[in-house]
């Protein structure tokens, strides 16, 4: 029998759903492909996540349903994901199930100090951060018993950040990479499997209902330290990191949209960017994975 719909089988929905499974849970992971980890106790289904009907017809049953999905460009965000926070609300709410969000801390915006709590107001005013703001209004304006577990930058295995998208390509070739962000500012990275942990944990608690929380993770770290972690790992000698000056993107974002989308959330790495998640860590028992673990699963 089918209790959790997982919406996205990226690194965070496809860990969601093999530790619900392997705790003896059924599991149905709803993708556009039909993609997902194999497991007798996970259910793999393709469908469009943003239709209300289809999604709530397969929720039936369901205790919990874990939004885990996410356009891979920026420049997809407005089309795509108000339509499928809709969508997994209207199947929360028919099936009287719990709702629980995968969060980031782009609905803060710019903070003094890079600091950013789970009492910090929502003060974005980028469109990206502004859109993340209203969907988790919108879920909490709809009644229902929702969370939303909010993360930073991910790395650990399966990861789509810093490590495939710029250290690995520069390690592999013996090349400099090239990074749009201040190489020694300070940057909380989360464990992406703890992520996954504190979702499921979370959407089981009735104390966490109806507010966000921070995913307890790892001391902040500069692009370079952390760069220099990755090299270790992997054995091999430092990769050489080239900062570009600030501007580029955004000049090149008067003509690339992608680079647009990019510029508008700069301000995250050319300043402290520290997530506390001391009252999660504090009420739920949880705990950071340790980042030279999580970097060495990444490069494995």
């Amino acid at each position: 029998m089918v209790t959790h719909v997982v919406i996205g089988a990226g690194s965070i929905g496809s860990t969601v759903a093999r530790l619900l499974a392997e705790r003896g849970h059924g599991v149905r992971i709803v993708t556009r492909s039909g993609s997902g980890p194999e497991h007798r106790l996970i259910d793999r289904v393709a469908a469009d996540a943003s239709d209300p009907s289809a999604l709530t017809e397969l929720s039936r049953g369901a205790e919990v349903i874990y939004h885990c999905a996410n356009p891979p460009s920026y420049t997809e965000w407005q089309r795509l994901l108000p339509p499928m926070q809709t969508a997994v609300i209207a199947a929360a709410e028919a099936n009287g199930a719990v709702l629980a969000l995968t969060g980031s801390m782009y609905a803060y915006g710019p903070q003094p100090g890079g600091l950013m709590s789970e009492h910090t107001p929502m003060a974005a005013a980028g469109r990206k951060g502004l859109l993340r703001k209203r969907m988790w209004e919108q879920a909490l304006a709809a009644g229902i018993r929702t969370v939303e577990v909010r993360g930073s930058d991910y790395v650990g295995k399966g990861a789509n950040g810093v490590y495939p998208l710029l250290i690995e390509p520069a390690l592999t070739k013996g090349k400099a990479a090239w990074i749009t962000g201040h190489l020694d500012m300070p940057h909380t990275f989360t464990v992406n499997t703890d992520m996954a942990q504190a979702l499921v944990a979370l959407a089981s608690e009735e104390r966490a209902w109806g507010r966000a929380w921070h995913v307890p993770s790892p001391p902040a770290v500069t692009l370079r330290d952390l760069a220099g972690r990755y090299a270790a790992a992997a054995g091999l000698p430092p990769v050489k990191l080239i900062q570009l000056p600030r501007f580029v993107m955004r000049a090149a974002g008067v003509v690339v949209p992608m680079a647009r989308e990019v510029a508008e959330m700069d301000y995250q790495w050319y300043a402290p960017f520290h997530v506390d998640a001391t009252e999660t860590a504090d009420t739920f028992g949880l705990s950071a994975t340790d980042l030279d673990t999580a970097v060495r699963d990444e490069v494995g």
